[in-house]
């Protein structure tokens, strides 16, 4: 059953007949008991296994229904055991009351704070919901279904996990004793509609001369860092300059949970970190992954995050023949991305802040930042170039300023390289006068 169907069946339920939120829950509790003493609770774990969910559902739901048909014959509405049926087969299969938000594909994150307190992400604002839990156990169940199969575990000695599920999506979650109100779950969805700038450009995240201007920056192998904060959409910017690159490059991409899409590149290599197992042993680092893409012979690298030590091995990357990588971090400015990057090589490197920002000066061409607005919308804001400055160090220059107030955005001097692009053939000088004619000059 669709999503919407579930949602219209719920709905003429209540107004059909409707039934008692304690005696709902027992139907549920006998219901899923009787399949499971019926079934075995082998055979439901092996149906429950299935790759395609679908299928596990059809092939279970007879059971359901006919364990319902026992338990409650003739007291409920169709429309109100259609939604038992299904909310026992999202138990059993899926991820319980958390099923219908991971298919509505608005919804871009579930926030889970303890069985008394649940939210979930749409258009960038929060609402909350209802009654999604009933008891703590009932949510770490949710966490131990979603990490086994990937052979990771949670308990009191390792009570923080990152995992990922199937469809891409990132989850972590966190029990006590360091989770002090109960099991907190956050699940990070990806949306697979956005991977242009185009698409950016339609929802109104930029305008369409800067997002030329940005695909010229790729075009010509500008190293760029995306910066923003949590939330901001710098994977989805990186997504959408990712794709870009043109078809004739080799494209490494290294990612803790894998979520660029590259659907129409022929030529995409994908790494993505994994952390220790049980036994403490497998552990693969964001680092290391950099490391051996440089043996891969990449023409780009893109890596989705940098956050350790991994980043001077980036830097080194893009100045050791690797031009046009891309990678994106934390940070509230173009100021703060130098501060973070020369903080986070130091991680890698014993050497002096001095040194480490002439390594950032000559690795990276310009800072892209990223910006979530208190109504949920994302823009793509400030895009500044970096260079060495004369005295040393990095110095910094505004190509593109964003008025968060207006929502508009200035072109404060055109990048040098649009004038290296044509001297070297690769934008032609009607593509450069079309695209000046669009520009909104300070």
């Amino acid at each position: 059953m669709s999503l919407q169907t579930r949602i219209k069946a719920a709905g003429a339920a209540a107004a059909a007949a409707p039934v008692d939120a304690g005696r709902r829950r027992a139907v549920k509790r006998r219901t899923k008991r009787a399949v499971m003493d019926r079934m075995g609770y082998d055979e439901v774990a092996r149906i429950s296994a299935y790759i395609d969910p679908a299928l596990a559902r059809s092939e279970l739901r007879p059971a359901v229904e006919a364990a319902l048909n026992v338990e409650e014959p003739t007291d409920l509405a169709t429309p109100e055991r259609e939604t038992i049926i299904d909310e026992i087969l999202d138990d059993v299969v899926g991820l319980g009351p958390l099923q219908p938000l991971i298919e509505d594909d608005t919804v871009t994150e579930i926030m889970i704070n303890g069985c008394r307190s649940a939210f979930f992400e749409r258009g960038g604002v929060l609402y909350p919901i209802e009654h999604a839990f009933e008891d703590d156990e009932q949510i770490r169940v949710l966490i131990d279904r979603i990490i086994s199969p990937l052979g990771r575990r949670i308990d009191e000695r390792s009570p923080i996990v990152n995992a990922r599920l199937k469809t891409g999506y990132r989850v972590n979650a966190v029990i006590p004793p360091v989770a002090i109100d109960g099991p907190i779950l956050t699940i990070r969805k990806f949306s697979d509609r956005i991977c242009s700038l185009d698409e950016l450009v339609g929802l109104g995240s930029l305008p369409l001369w800067y997002a030329q201007l940005l695909s010229c920056a790729v075009s010509l192998r500008q190293d760029l860092a995306v910066a923003g904060g949590t939330g901001s959409g710098k994977t989805t910017l990186l997504n959408a300059l990712s794709c870009e690159i043109s078809t004739g490059e080799r494209i490494v991409t290294i990612e803790d949970s894998a979520e660029l899409k590259f659907a129409h590149h022929p030529h995409v290599v994908r790494l993505e970190a994994r952390e220790a197992s049980i036994e403490g042993e497998g552990a693969v680092t964001i680092r290391d992954l950099v490391t051996n893409a440089l043996r891969m012979r990449p023409d780009r690298i893109v890596v989705g995050e940098v956050r350790g030590a991994e980043c001077c091995d980036m830097l080194q990357a893009m100045n050791t023949g690797h031009d046009g990588s891309l990678t994106t971090l934390h940070a509230g400015s173009e100021q703060e991305t130098v501060v973070r990057l020369t903080l986070l090589a130091r991680y890698g490197i014993d050497l002096p802040s001095e040194l480490i920002e002439e390594q950032i000066a000559m690795a990276l061409d310009g800072i892209v930042m990223s910006e979530r607005h208190a109504d949920g919308r994302r823009f793509v804001s400030s895009y500044s170039g970096v260079r060495r400055a004369a005295s040393g160090g990095v110095e910094l220059e505004r190509y593109v300023t964003f008025d968060a107030a207006e929502r508009t955005w200035t072109l404060d001097r055109e990048p040098p390289f649009i004038a290296e692009g044509l001297r070297s053939g690769t934008l032609t000088q009607e593509e450069v006068d079309e695209w000046r004619s669009l520009c909104p000059s300070s």
